[in-house]
């Protein structure tokens, strides 16, 4: 039996549908929907990272809500984010990212994804993006009980802004390299009383 209203911590609610869930994913719609099917979730491919190490880059100083409303457009423009094509965008395709409104139009986050695509090709000499990403796992995840209890950063997201930005990344911040970790799963921060907790299946507790 899971926990009462009365025994909620900060940040969790219960929903319509009986399930516990963090504020930010409690009103049905299109953040639910990623934070019940996608959020915590390992992806598979060096593209798929690659991204959500881009769009976690684009997100910088935006809501997420943002993102995903693009995300579709942001695919499209980016090819599916297919490593090899983004890397051979030039000066052509930077000016047209640049005139189109569904997607985030900021030169330097179209630059950096664009520099991020052909450091990701580098990066295969020494076993690829995936690998690289997957070496910063902590021995441990955090436990939040409450949202006051999730962390922004941690030791394992500062190195691993300090490793990318060494081979040539960009917009690759500790905080913004802590959210992707959370987002595929190399760290679990749902709450400890969400229905989600433990469902990437990469951690026991």
């Amino acid at each position: 039996m899971g926990p009462t209203d009365d025994d909620l911590p900060e940040g969790a609610v219960r929903c319509e549908d009986g399930l516990v869930r963090p504020v930010w994913a409690a009103q049905p719609g299109l953040m639910r929907t990623y934070y019940d099917t996608e959020w915590g979730m390992p992806v598979s491919g060096e593209n798929a990272h690659f991204e959500r190490l881009v769009l976690e880059g684009f997100q910088a100083g935006l809501s997420w809500a943002t993102i995903l409303r693009k995300r579709p457009a942001f695919r499209e423009v980016f090819c599916d984010f297919d490593v090899d094509t983004v890397a051979g965008f030039g000066d052509a395709e930077i000016d047209s990212l640049l005139t189109d409104a569904r997607i985030i139009r900021h030169r330097g986050k179209i630059e950096a994804a664009i520099g991020n695509a052909r450091a990701t090709q580098q990066l295969r000499a020494g076993g690829g993006l995936v690998d690289f990403l997957w070496s910063f796992k902590p021995q441990q995840t955090p436990r939040p009980e409450s949202i006051g209890d999730v962390p922004t950063t941690s030791p394992e997201s500062v190195a691993m802004s300090k490793a990318l930005r060494k081979n040539g990344f960009r917009f690759v911040g500790p905080t913004t390299m802590y959210a992707l970790m959370e987002a595929i799963g190399i760290v679990d921060t749902h709450l400890m009383s969400s229905f989600r907790r433990g469902s990437s299946g990469i951690w026991n507790d």
